[in-house]
């Protein structure tokens, strides 16, 4: 039977064992085990052997993740940027070249530019990607990768998937798309062109805030190996429990999803109008430059809403200070609503100098707009705007 997402996201890798000695689990056990007997000394039972290598409620897991996102295979991983640090390490080798976003992830940046530029000379450039052409123009002989978000943190830029996609292969060039903020219950970056997806789970796919954990996901066979091999060889596991809490949490991805974005939609069109605020990041708003691109290839907009208002870096700080409903902290996804400054938690990695110059200006500030009723939610946005 073919099942549609919502179905397969409650599932998929947790089908109850009813043969002769199954338990009939209608929830995937979690396994703690490190280590799995076997009778015959050259067949692991069940093919468990080593935690490290595989997990029986990890492996339910990563059947799911592979399903939502209508790939072969998927890999979890203990963080984001674990499953960013594996990936990157067993695509790339000392002088090849990638293409980022300008506005990356501050985390990712890190990464790239403090670790695999300095010490493994992998050389990195960074493009406004929601221009195809830059997309274009910035390959060279030895690009081997370009890494996508869209819609990109904290900008809210889109890239289209499916022309850098075409771009990339006429080159030879793997083209590897964050789907964190979109998540597979709204963007299908594999089925636009996309060869590799990663997400931090501890974002939307958990969705509630106490799991912290990464994954990739792909239909390659051959490059799937590899990374199965390094992901074992760097021992960068999700744990057992952490596999569980992703599990439940994708139960009501998409219920959940649908009421972030339309509670985004309704704060966005909000902020729009509020006196105090210079401008709004959501591509969900018809004023967005590539409004018409979202629509096209995504089916909603998602949770995540930037924007400036008055005042500069002061004003921010007044602003997020006097919330009370929106925790002011990192991350998001989940279902409670946050808020954040980029300039100084998320991208403060980044030099003042370069964070203007890409549009990240001390008075910007980033929400995750959580499924709480939308009535609180504006009260809380337009009392704290009401101490500017």
């Amino acid at each position: 039977m073919k099942m549609r997402f919502e179905t397969r996201a409650i599932h998929v890798g947790e089908e109850p064992n009813l043969r002769p000695g199954g338990s009939g689990d209608v929830v995937v056990p979690i396994h703690l085990a490190s280590t799995f007997a076997r009778r015959e000394t050259d067949k692991p039972t069940s093919g468990y052997e080593y935690s490290r290598t595989a997990n029986p409620t990890r492996a339910a897991l990563e059947k799911r993740l592979a399903a939502l996102e209508d790939a072969k295979f998927a890999l979890a991983f203990a963080s984001g940027m674990a499953a960013e640090t594996v990936l990157l390490l067993t695509l790339l080798k000392p002088g090849d070249h990638v293409i980022l976003s300008d506005d990356l992830y501050g985390g990712t940046k890190r990464l790239c530019h403090h670790v695999l530029q300095k010490n493994f000379k992998i050389g990195f450039s960074h493009v406004d990607l929601s221009y195809p052409e830059d997309i274009r123009n910035a390959i060279r002989r030895n690009t081997k990768l370009i890494w996508i978000e869209t819609p990109t943190n904290p900008l809210m830029k889109v890239c289209d998937i499916k022309a850098a996609s075409k771009i990339a292969r006429k080159k030879s060039v793997l083209v590897v798309v964050d789907n964190t903020f979109m998540t597979p219950c709204f963007q299908k970056p594999l089925k636009l062109g996309a060869d590799v997806v990663v997400h931090s789970t501890t974002k939307y796919l958990n969705g509630h805030s106490d799991s912290v954990g990464g994954c990739i996901i792909l239909s390659s066979e051959e490059i799937h190996e590899r990374l199965k091999f390094n992901q074992n060889a760097l021992g960068a596991i999700l744990s057992p429990f952490d596999s569980y809490l992703v599990l439940r949490g994708l139960k009501t991805l998409a219920v959940r999803m649908e009421k972030h974005n339309k509670n985004a939609m309704t704060l966005s069109s909000f902020l729009e109008k509020a006196r105090k605020v210079k401008k709004v990041l959501y591509p969900g708003l018809e004023n967005h430059p590539q409004h018409e691109l979202a629509k096209k290839q995504a089916s909603g907009f998602g949770g995540m809403i930037s924007f400036e208002v008055y005042g500069g870096l002061r004003g921010a700080r007044r602003f997020l200070e006097s919330l009370k409903i929106f925790s002011l902290a990192e991350s998001l996804g989940g279902v409670e609503s946050l808020a954040e400054h980029p300039a100084s938690m998320t991208h403060s990695s980044i030099p003042k100098k370069e964070r203007e110059r890409i549009g990240i200006s001390d008075s910007l500030i980033r929400l995750s707009v959580g499924i709480e009723d939308i009535a609180d939610l504006k009260e809380d946005i337009h009392n704290a705007l009401g101490r500017l």
